[in-house]
């Protein structure tokens, strides 16, 4: 089961309201619990998920606290912009630590690498970079919120 099976199967734990799933395999034991709110400082260093073998009597417990729905777009006409979105579910940090300056602001010119934000999820911290270029017009998600996946978190006007 790599990390995007393991994304999945939380995403589908918050969607369903199940407080607790267990797979067993041949090669791996996996216990999910759905527990209370955790936090987690966004200070500490990002780390990208390392591909790891299975390994028996694996039983990490992940905390997936249900999340809210999306907020809804925008009412202004936002046909001209571009969207970045989430690409996975977590809590969304404009910057790495309390202390520093987010990553992008309003008016800051985006290209194509260009990390934008931090998206913790599972107690990993994930840069999350830019795809497109352009000028960021607005910032769709608060700090410290939990995003969805493929929610918008920032509006783009090409260059």
């Amino acid at each position: 089961m790599d990390t995007k099976d393991i994304q999945k199967l939380i995403d589908f734990i918050a969607q369903s309201g199940l407080d607790e799933v267990n797979i067993e395999t041949n090669e791996l034991k996996l216990t999910v619990k759905r527990s209370g709110q955790t936090s987690v400082a966004p200070g500490q260093p990002v780390s990208a998920p390392a591909p790891q073998p299975a390994q028996p009597a694996a039983q990490p417990a992940v905390s997936a606290p249900a999340l809210p729905p999306a907020s809804p777009a925008p009412k202004a006409d936002t046909s001209n912009y571009l969207t970045i979105k989430s690409p996975m579910i977590g809590t969304f940090y404009r910057s790495s630590g309390p202390d520093v300056d987010p990553f992008a602001e309003v008016g800051d010119e985006v290209k194509p690498g260009k990390t934008v934000c931090i998206i913790e999820a599972m107690k990993l911290f994930n840069e999350i970079e830019s795809e497109v270029a352009g000028r960021i017009v607005k910032v769709l998600v608060e700090n410290a919120t939990p995003v969805e996946y493929d929610q918008p978190l920032f509006l783009v006007e090409p260059i």
